[in-house]
């Protein structure tokens, strides 16, 4: 019998989506494959502390199913790098870039990627302007205000009046240092799922996400029975085939690997659509709109948990092959430079 492979689902951590962690994770959990993988749980507290020391003896491969701070924006990820563990999901890079939504409309931008008008602060900035209203002059209400480094709406407030802006601005502040303010348009919110390493990644049949008010809050995603999204959405061939090369073009901007949803706002009067954001660990439970995307276009959850693994090795072993490469060159570089010298 095949040796199973030992898969550590990391959940939890210290930040506000703690919560949305441990469901993806319990989800990963329960859909794994019991005859190819042995999975092993690792919760880790709201204050960042691991219940056991991850190393390669523990696991051969890591699904961090953590979002926010600490999971999602690379910290999680250059830990794993460094005990050279194979791990699901994008990079360092990719997944900081991402978390940052002041660095990744920079990177859609330098792309050529269409993004809804927007301004950034910082903590100090805010707090020292005297005009409230001119920091964000460019834009009118309604607006969106939202910490730059976090996601599940977290901290996200729509704003149509100074006193709102203000009260949106002190709350975002709470949960990072520097916000967003986004132009609010009146549009279609459209998700496409991506698959693959960096050569050929695939996109996923667009969704649409139904919001029961004036936009889709954290109670809405994660404690309403209500369906929030239509998978496929109902849109035209052609704007459907526009969602999903975008999709594959911000993948493309952040460096993505292995999976990320990319979510756009689709103005259905101009026919325009923008990149609002993407999400390298979106919510991966079988009801999250990422996983049920793949399952209308043919992979069940379980195939797409294998599929994401079957990347992780793929990746530590280009690295490691790049590693010694690297290294061989090196000593033979060095060692020629020393017989030229003697």
């Amino acid at each position: 019998m095949t040796e199973r492979v030992r898969v550590a689902v990391l959940a939890g951590g210290p930040s506000a989506e703690h919560e949305v962690s441990l469901q993806s994770a319990q989800a990963v959990l329960d859909a794994l494959p019991r005859e190819l993988y042995e999975p092993v749980a690792v919760i880790i507290d709201r204050q960042g502390r691991w219940p056991v020391e991850l190393r390669r003896g523990l696991a051969d491969v890591v699904f961090p199913a953590l979002h926010g701070p600490f999971g999602e924006d690379g910290v999680v990820q250059g830990h794993l790098e460094t005990l050279g563990i194979p791990y699901v999901g994008c990079g360092v890079l990719a997944s900081a870039v991402a978390m940052n939504k002041v660095a990744m409309r920079r990177a859609f931008l330098a792309e050529g990627i269409p993004v809804t008008p927007y301004v950034w602060f910082t903590d100090h900035e805010w707090r020292a302007a005297t005009d409230h209203r001119g920091l964000v002059k460019p834009l009118d209400w309604p607006m969106y205000v939202k910490p730059a480094g976090l996601g599940s709406s977290i901290g996200v407030s729509r704003v149509t009046s100074v006193d709102e802006l203000r009260a949106g601005v002190d709350l975002a502040l709470t949960y990072d240092r520097e916000v967003v303010v986004e132009q609010g348009v009146t549009a279609r919110e459209i998700i496409c799922g991506v698959l693959g390493g960096h050569d050929a990644p695939e996109a996923s049949v667009p969704g649409e996400l139904i919001a029961p008010g004036d936009w889709l809050d954290y109670e809405a995603k994660y404690l309403s029975s209500a369906e929030i999204a239509v998978i496929p959405a109902a849109l035209p061939e052609r704007v459907a085939e526009e969602v999903r090369e975008l999709s594959l073009r911000a993948f493309r901007a952040i460096g993505g690997y292995g999976l990320a949803r990319a979510d756009f706002l689709y103005e259905e009067d101009t026919g325009r659509l923008y990149a609002l954001e993407i999400n390298t660990m979106p919510g991966f439970t079988s009801r999250s709109v990422y996983a049920r995307a793949w399952a209308a276009g043919g992979v069940p959850y379980p195939d797409l948990l294998r599929r994401l693994i079957d990347l992780a090795f793929a990746r530590s072993t280009a690295g490691s092959t790049a590693r010694s490469t690297a290294g061989s060159t090196a000593r033979s570089a060095a060692g020629s430079t020393t017989g030229s010298g003697s």
